[in-house]
């Protein structure tokens, strides 16, 4: 049965894309720590980041640097967090944030909800500073 990510990678459930390339997508998290953080997740499903091979996890970190950079550039934060927690869904997802202090590193704190129409902007944004950086074939969606 196909992970819930592997499900909006796909398009069978909405997701706020800002990347998507052969080997992986970013989209916003839809409990987000803070403004745009955006989950980076391999297109195999595979559990642990450590059963990745070497060049798939190069790959997404590769991503969550240029979406990292991003979030950087749009949000002024004093730092950009990842994480790689993995408990929530058995597929590898990279966590990149902005982070204004330590606090911000707890799931707990994370929005129970956040109104679509503000995912729709965060992610917006983000592929504009990604299109900004030069990455334009990977931070596009249809119409904007």
């Amino acid at each position: 049965m196909p992970t819930v990510f592997t499900r909006i990678i796909d398009g069978e459930f909405p997701g706020h894309f800002v990347w998507r390339d052969e080997t992986c997508a970013a989209f916003l998290s839809i409990n987000p720590l803070t403004p745009g953080h955006t989950l980076v997740v391999p297109r195999a499903e595979v559990d642990h980041w450590l059963d990745l091979d070497v060049a798939t996890n190069q790959h997404l970190t590769a991503v969550a640097h240029h979406v990292g950079t991003a979030i950087s550039t749009t949000w002024s934060p004093p730092r950009v967090g990842t994480i790689i927690a993995g408990y929530e869904v058995p597929h590898v997802h990279v966590h990149v944030f902005a982070t204004w202090d330590m606090g911000d590193f707890d799931f707990s704190t994370a929005a129970a909800s956040v109104d679509p129409d503000e995912l729709a902007s965060n992610a917006k944004t983000l592929r504009a500073a990604l299109r900004a950086a030069g990455h334009d074939t990977q931070a596009g969606e249809p119409g904007d």
